[in-house]
């Protein structure tokens, strides 16, 4: 009831409000519901370690003193073939392109650490950034923690971008500097995350500009400013690696909230005067009861293998408050075969215990009350 009552309500904005819509998109299993948690400070979308969890785009809000940012949390960027394997809605074929959109800001989430496909921006992504090339985007490379050699973060830096960040052609160099440093502080500077605290300075042959690439009178990098090859026309995507129009790169491990903070006030600084769209009190767009099909559905995905999480159909029976004030949800979850089922409950109902255990604990994390959460597997019929 309070969740709905703050999103009827009309937005409790200062005198001069200034807003951001940032759309996060990237390939499945980027980090991009962990990033959005993460800009959020509390779990409110799903994560794990499968491709796919996050369904349908949902939006995270960030009030901060005169300023708001909407995160468009999107299903990750995937062709009609995955989407039929996996038995996605259409709507994860469509939601990225609806967040494009409506976003001011575009962040493109690259996992550094898999190395199949760090090399270069998916097929679908550099798709939908050629389809909207009038909005900013940010490239932000995540995982960097995992990466044993930084060195590698220099040459996927060149690639992603096609040696064009800003308008500039790129002069890469390291340089050994404060971790205080913040990429946010100067274009094309990168800070790094390591036990060396070391900073990537990305420089343009002719960096004399200060503040951000954003700050540009229309807000985005002019034709006239990009490479030679690039101002002959548009390039075939097929052609392409990487895409030269980023007006800053960020590197980070979303999941330990490493340089989160910087991100974070680079995208507090690029908001423009406007209306907010939500109540100062609203973190999510979604209802409490799609965050809690969300949390329990990415404890399925994590424990059950392969494609088996993906048929299972989630249908809530019970949601009430209890005699002491506790949230009792009673879910019973759907399968399509026997085996299914028998994976899913566990020997001895270990696996469905452990789910239970594990979503009951988010759910009180989030919902910031006690939690009673009872599953119970059943045949579809």
């Amino acid at each position: 009831e309070e969740q709905t009552r703050l999103l009827k309500n009309r937005p409790d904005q200062p005198q001069n409000p200034k807003v951001l819509k940032i759309a996060i998109i990237g390939a499945p299993n980027a980090g991009k519901s962990t990033l959005s948690n993460q800009l959020l400070g509390r779990k409110v979308f799903p994560v794990s370690k499968k491709v796919h969890t996050t369904r349908c785009k949902a939006r995270g809000v960030v009030t901060y003193e005169d300023t708001q940012l909407i995160i468009l949390d999107t299903p990750g960027l995937t062709s009609t073939f995955k989407a039929k394997r996996h038995k996605l809605d259409a709507a994860m074929l469509t939601d990225p392109w609806a967040s494009m959109k409506h976003a001011d800001l575009v962040l493109v989430l690259v996992d550094v650490s898999d190395h199949w496909t760090r090399n270069s921006l998916s097929r679908e992504v550099l798709k939908c950034l050629s389809q909207f090339p009038q909005i900013p985007s940010v490239l932000v490379l995540n995982k960097v923690d995992l990466l044993k050699k930084k060195f590698i973060l220099l040459e996927l830096v060149n690639e992603l971008t096609e040696g064009i960040v800003n308008g500039k052609k790129l002069e890469v160099r390291s340089t050994f500097k404060h971790h205080s440093s913040s990429s946010a502080k100067s274009p094309l500077q990168v800070t790094q995350t390591s036990p060396e605290s070391r900073t990537q300075c990305l420089q343009g042959a002719a960096q004399t500009q200060k503040g951000s690439g954003l700050d540009n009178s229309d807000g985005r990098t002019s034709e006239a400013n990009l490479g030679t090859e690039e101002a002959q026309g548009p390039r075939h995507l097929k052609d392409m690696r990487g895409w030269p129009r980023f007006q800053e790169i960020f590197m980070l491990a979303a999941l330990h909230g490493e340089e989160v903070d910087t991100l974070k006030q680079y995208l507090l600084m690029q908001a423009k005067p406007g209306p907010w769209e939500f109540h100062s009190g609203v973190l999510t767009s979604q209802s409490p009861q799609e965050i809690c099909d969300n949390i329990i559905r990415e404890k399925i995905l994590e424990y059950l293998p392969l494609e088996v999480p993906y048929g299972v159909t989630q249908v809530t029976e019970m949601w009430e408050e209890g005699p002491s004030g506790e949230l009792i949800i009673a879910q019973k979850l759907l399968v399509p075969r026997k085996s299914h089922m028998m994976m899913l409950i566990g020997r001895g109902g270990k696996v469905i215990r452990r789910i239970a255990q594990e979503a009951g604990q988010d759910l009180m994390n989030v919902f910031l009350c006690d939690v009673c959460l009872k599953l119970k597997v059943d045949m579809k019929t």
